[in-house]
């Protein structure tokens, strides 16, 4: 098997489970103090490793040995996601940072190391790699049951998540395509010389996600987040909940969605107090990234993507909201401060984002936020109105925009979608859904939504997009396609004995 993900990430602050922790510096640790009396002979010695995972979520300039500057871990899969849609526009190339994803002229380029074939699947299989290094110590792990839960409770949901990215990124999605090849499965620690294993289906591989996030749920319940980046009990059900979503399972994802509320102790929170998106202590953030100056991305980074003012890619490339997205908003909705219609730079484009902002400039610093207690509500709503539970829909839906807007109503009823994503039906699904793109908007990767809801969409100039940018010849307005499964690397062929390049590899075109 091909080392492609084989590194071991360390946070070296020794602190303890239960305390209040920050990552530290991110280091690779040799394979075989991992074990025995080493990193992973207690709870509290197992942070180490634990937050070194954390730490690489952020950090940009290892998953890739190039264009380090688009590829600094979840907040940057959530920019490529978003752009491949049709609700965040990008003004133009700029650096040409995002622009490769937002064309869908990536697929080809598997071969290389320095593009998202690469950076995605050696990005998740490394955390599933350290992931499994602490599971093998699940029964071994010295401590109180609550300290060792925490830790393996962690594990278990790194592994769901980043299976669960894997699939939405390397196959199709999941209700309709079961059967269709999805990505290797390892829960075993993996070494140079480990022999590689072939392609699991997709149902396989959601049998794992859901076996894994189920037993993160369980384990977390009882403990207590000790940093705002670890998976928490309540991450963990908010996890679950996303991935009930894709797999079309609403009882699990209403479920969930309700628990994670109940379990974070966050709070639907006014546009007013968290301006800039940039705080993880928010009333309403349950997951995210404290970023400390040492630690920070610098121009590898979220806000040096989506800000303006910065003056470095987010001025060469707008970031700006679908004209027909914003909209949609009332008067008095409190989220339309999250652009700017009358920004200079706007042009004939879409609207200039000020949802993401720097906490400090100078220094390069804000906070990533990764899943607010919002998206919750959403989901819940979501997943009733698919269960025929309408007026539990309107009240989830309601918690959310009596906050964001105190004249919204809605009469609306029905589950009905447009095959297109602009084809409006009116429905009470399709409105809730037009909350989740507006709320979410930055934040949730608009293409895995559009690609689960299997509808097509399309660019307008009407929307803002640039004619560069509207990709009028590709299939964007059907959701069979392959337009949006990205092709596996080849270094992964090259070092896996049990995948073929020329039966296993995605279509490197739009259609297979």
């Amino acid at each position: 098997m091909k080392k492609i993900f084989n590194y071991i990430f360390a946070g070296l602050l020794g602190c303890s489970v239960l305390s209040s922790c920050s990552e530290d510096s991110l280091e690779t640790i040799p394979t075989d103090s991992m074990s025995g009396s080493g990193l992973l002979s207690t709870a509290t010695s197992a942070l180490v490793p634990l937050n070194g995972i954390y730490r690489s979520m952020y950090t940009a300039g290892w998953s890739t040995t190039g264009n380090t500057h688009q590829c600094f871990g979840i907040s940057a899969y959530n920019i490529m996601a978003d752009v491949m849609g049709e609700d965040m526009i990008m003004s133009a190339a700029g650096s040409g940072w995002f622009w490769y994803d937002c064309l869908y002229n990536v697929k080809s380029r598997y071969t290389s190391g320095a593009w998202r074939s690469y950076d995605l699947w050696n990005a998740y299989y490394t955390w599933i790699s350290n992931a499994n290094y602490i599971l093998a110590a699940e029964t071994t792990m010295g401590g109180s049951t609550t300290d060792v839960n925490y830790v393996i409770g962690q594990a278990y949901a790194i592994r769901a998540y980043s299976y669960f990215m894997l699939a939405q990124s390397f196959a199709r999605t999941y209700s309709g395509h079961e059967s269709d090849p999805c990505c290797p499965i390892y829960t075993e620690p993996t070494v140079a010389g480990t022999e590689g294993k072939a392609r699991s289906t997709v149902a396989e591989v959601y049998a794992q996600i859901t076996s894994d996030i189920a037993k993160a749920v369980e384990l977390l319940n009882g403990t207590t987040q000790a940093h705002k980046s670890h998976i928490s009990h309540a991450v963990a059900l908010g996890i679950q909940a996303r991935i009930a979503l894709v797999m079309e399972d609403w009882s699990t994802a209403q479920t969930a969605a309700h628990a994670a509320i109940e379990a974070s102790g966050c709070a639907i929170t006014s546009v007013s107090a968290f301006t800039g998106l940039n705080d993880a202590d928010a009333a309403n953030v349950m997951w995210g990234a404290e970023i400390i100056s040492d630690q920070a991305g610098m121009y590898a980074s979220l806000f040096t993507h989506m800000e303006v003012e910065a003056g470095y890619y987010g001025a060469r490339a707008l970031k700006q909201i679908n004209k027909n997205l914003y909209a949609k908003m009332s008067a008095t909705d409190e989220r339309l401060a999250w652009w700017d219609p009358s920004y200079s730079g706007n042009g004939n484009g879409g609207y200039q984002q000020e949802k993401f902002k720097f906490a400090d400039m100078q220094t390069w610093t804000g906070d990533y936020i990764w899943m607010r207690i919002e998206e919750m509500y959403l989901i819940a709503a979501e997943a009733e109105c698919r269960l025929g539970n309408e007026t539990s829909a309107k009240a989830d839906l309601m918690e959310l925009m009596a906050v964001r807007d105190p004249n919204y109503t809605c009469t609306k009823t029905g589950t009905s979608l447009g095959e297109l994503t602009s084809d409006e039906t009116g429905s009470l699904l399709e409105e809730i859904l037009i909350q989740r793109r507006i709320e979410l908007w930055g934040e949730a990767g608009r293409i895995y939504d559009i690609r689960r809801l299997k509808q097509g969409f399309r660019r307008t100039t009407a929307m803002g997009w640039p004619t560069s940018a509207l990709l009028a010849n590709r299939p964007t307005d059907d959701p069979e396609c392959y337009m949006w499964v990205l092709t596996i690397p080849q270094a992964e062929f090259d070092g896996n004995v049990n995948m073929n390049s020329a039966t296993d590899q995605n279509p490197t075109g739009d259609y297979e």
